[in-house]
């Protein structure tokens, strides 16, 4: 999908190189703006549609300046971006994975690598995977928007893939499209390898940061968060590492967390299934909504 990235034709070139037969779609003379974390429901349409037309294996993108991947399946069903980063981890063979708070929790050191959690941003990601090299050992950071940043050398089929500490989205593009190919499962059925649960994520656009400060100060007085959140269950921990992350008695996870660079209020969930996680994400913004409405004195 094309669209008007900065690696549109790059992007096409690269597959080509490594053997994929690559159906360009969807390009575009003007700006389009994708956000890899909330892909909207025109986009996920194009992407049934494409792969009902060209039988196609995978969908592969990126944003408009070309640092985040996007990944759909054969399905047209999303791929996400945390789950990108997992496959890239394993693909390189790492020792210690750095990935934010908003990534699929179920990414644990039972997954064969070292995990340390992180402030969402790749500065703080960055100085995590700092932190994590020995010398020697193969680290890697990653973003649940897909950016994926390679914080040592590694090896990859006899050959050294150098370090490259700064969002890529060509890395986890091969990563993902190689562990298909390597697998011989469909891309849908990929994440079956791994027991994770599932994600969502949303965001309010132009939510005013007032509103933001307004609500995660209330949402910080523990009993107005399970007053918030008691359509879920009761909350059994809460983690403030970067805005306010609570884990039901039930096992399911809710996220708030205001944009740090846009006046949005952007939602995380993870639930035994993705149609409850899509559930949660609904529910708990339309609530956060009505807390911004006038004349609404508090939760």
């Amino acid at each position: 999908y094309q669209h008007s990235s900065v690696a549109a034709e790059l992007l096409v070139r690269v597959l080509r190189l490594f053997g994929a037969e690559v159906v360009p779609v969807g390009k575009s003379e003007t700006f389009v703006p994708v956000d890899t974390e909330a892909v909207g429901a025109a986009t996920l349409a194009k992407f049934k549609a494409w792969s009902r037309e060209f039988k196609l294996d995978a969908i592969v993108s990126t944003d408009a300046d070309a640092d985040r991947p996007l990944v759909a399946d054969e399905k047209g069903d999303l791929f996400r971006g945390d789950l990108i980063g997992l496959v890239t981890a394993l693909f390189v063979a790492a020792d210690t994975v750095v990935t934010p708070v908003t990534s699929n929790s179920g990414i644990s050191d039972a997954l064969g690598f070292e995990v340390r959690r992180t402030k969402v941003g790749s500065p703080f990601v960055i100085d995590g995977m700092e932190a994590s090299y020995r010398g020697g050992n193969i680290v890697i950071g990653f973003e649940a928007n897909g950016g994926v940043l390679l914080g040592s050398d590694c090896l990859l089929n006899g050959k050294t893939l150098a370090a490259l500490p700064t969002r890529d989205s060509l890395l986890p593009i091969l990563a993902v499209l190689g562990t298909l190919a390597s697998t011989k499962r469909p891309l849908s059925r990929l994440r079956e390898l791994w027991d994770l649960p599932f994600c969502a994520s949303e965001r309010l656009e132009n939510f005013p940061v007032e509103s933001s400060r307004r609500l995660m100060t209330q949402l910080a007085n523990p009993d107005a968060l399970q007053q918030f959140l008691a359509p879920f269950g009761t909350v059994a921990e809460i983690d403030e590492t970067d805005g306010l992350r609570a884990r039901m008695d039930s096992g399911e996870i809710i996220h708030l967390r205001p944009s740090g660079n846009a006046p949005e209020l952007r939602c995380y969930s993870e639930a035994a299934s993705y149609a409850r996680a899509t559930e949660i994400v609904a529910l708990t913004l339309e609530k956060a909504r009505a807390f911004a409405s006038p004349g609404t004195e508090g939760i």
